[in-house]
């Protein structure tokens, strides 16, 4: 059965390091087999079609593949469509009321537990907030994500320590679903 994913890269094509051209992105992932790869942006989206592997054997083989012709380390996250549009249906903000810049999605390699940000001081930190989901933490910041001494905070290695975390602003989230979608 053929399945619609989302490839989301952490870390290229920022500030003039680890640069990866998105045709040369979709090259290597036809070569890999997969079908329908278009890209999204410059900063590391891809959605493509395949009827093999599963979400983590897709990113490693992805990961690898890129360090093998670009000679760099990559994070890799893939998920399905189905995936991605529950993480968006599931937003516990009012994503319609508000501007994409004041929402983002980060999404995990793996669960996380409410415990791990245990010690952030959500209080001190209003009117921003976050909230976990599956495998996501959204986070509202009113005045964007360059001001956002939350998203400060939560960047610490220590929220993401042996996992894959890599973030989407709200634009990039619904059009993945839209790109991954029927």
């Amino acid at each position: 059965m053929t399945t619609m994913y989302a490839a989301l890269l952490r870390g290229i094509n920022v500030g003039g390091a680890r640069k990866l051209p998105m045709a040369d992105l979709r090259t290597l992932m036809q070569g890999l087999g997969h079908h329908d790869v278009r890209t999204y942006l410059q900063s590391g989206q891809a959605v493509f079609s395949s009827t093999h592997g599963d979400e983590e054997s897709l990113a490693a083989e992805l990961a690898g593949a890129i360090a093998q012709r670009f000679g760099f380390d990559v994070d890799v996250l893939v998920r399905d469509h189905a995936y991605l549009k529950t993480v968006a249906e599931a937003c516990p903000f009012p994503a319609a009321d508000l501007q994409p810049k004041q929402l983002h999605v980060t999404y995990f390699s793996a669960p996380v537990e409410a415990e791990r940000f245990a010690d952030v001081d959500r209080p001190a930190h209003l009117p921003e907030e976050f909230r976990l989901g599956d495998r996501a933490l959204y986070l509202y910041v009113p005045d964007g994500l360059g001001r956002s001494k939350l998203a400060e905070t939560l960047s610490k290695p220590r929220f993401t320590k042996g996992l894959v975390a890599t973030s989407r602003n709200w634009n990039t989230v619904v059009k993945l679903v839209e790109m991954t979608g029927p």
